[in-house]
């Protein structure tokens, strides 16, 4: 169970930073997005590809950053029922959950995407649309992302297997009680005061 355990604390340590890329990706979305109006409003000029680069993007945040949810519980349930339950029946509630319902379907959807990525690739494949960007990057998120939930789920399973068994305190009770977007502003606000010179400036 050491051994388990240290797995768990080392997948986490993975997801909590792949987690923490994903903040950025979220700013650099809008700011993309921004700037594809403005030159639209003001030189009415466009591309596919500034479209497209935001698609991918928004499939980064959600595919990758679906690990750093499930680590962070803060995933939909639907708790009218679980919870009302004990600590113990509801983390068996989530190893039947993981085992039979979680890892199945992201293996499948692994499996599954993987051979599309291939066939991509293979093609060369781009975007149908005038000026689009090249589909194997896309496609590519598809089973790395599900590679990554599969990877936290197993940690998700270790940790209440831990719990079940007396080794480790309860992994649904929630410990961060900061919002994404606050997270996010405080690393910004972080890097900033880090920046030498910023206070001068300010």
């Amino acid at each position: 169970m050491d051994a388990l355990l240290a797995l768990s604390r080392a997948i986490d340590a993975l997801t909590e930073r792949i987690g923490r890329v994903v903040y950025w990706l979220v700013l650099i979305v809008a700011l993309i997005s921004a700037a594809n109006a403005t030159v639209r409003k003001l030189f009415n000029y466009s591309s596919n590809a500034y479209l497209e680069i935001q698609w991918y993007l928004f499939s980064v945040i959600f595919l990758f950053g679906a690990g750093y949810t499930l680590l962070r519980n803060e995933h939909v349930r639907i708790d009218i029922l679980s919870a009302r339950f004990s600590p113990r029946l509801q983390n068996w509630i989530d190893v039947i959950g993981i085992v039979f319902f979680l890892l199945p379907m992201s293996i499948i959807l692994m499996w599954l995407g993987w051979p599309l990525f291939v066939d991509s690739f293979v093609r060369h494949e781009v975007s149908a649309n005038a000026g689009g960007l090249i589909v194997w990057p896309a496609r590519l998120m598809i089973p790395v992302g599900f590679a990554l939930l599969i990877v936290q789920a197993v940690s998700e399973l270790i940790k209440r297997i831990a719990f079940l068994a007396g080794r480790g305190p309860d992994p649904l009770v929630k410990r961060h009680e900061k919002s994404a977007e606050q997270e996010l502003a405080e690393e910004i606000a972080r890097l900033r005061s880090d920046t030498p010179g910023a206070g001068d400036r300010q």
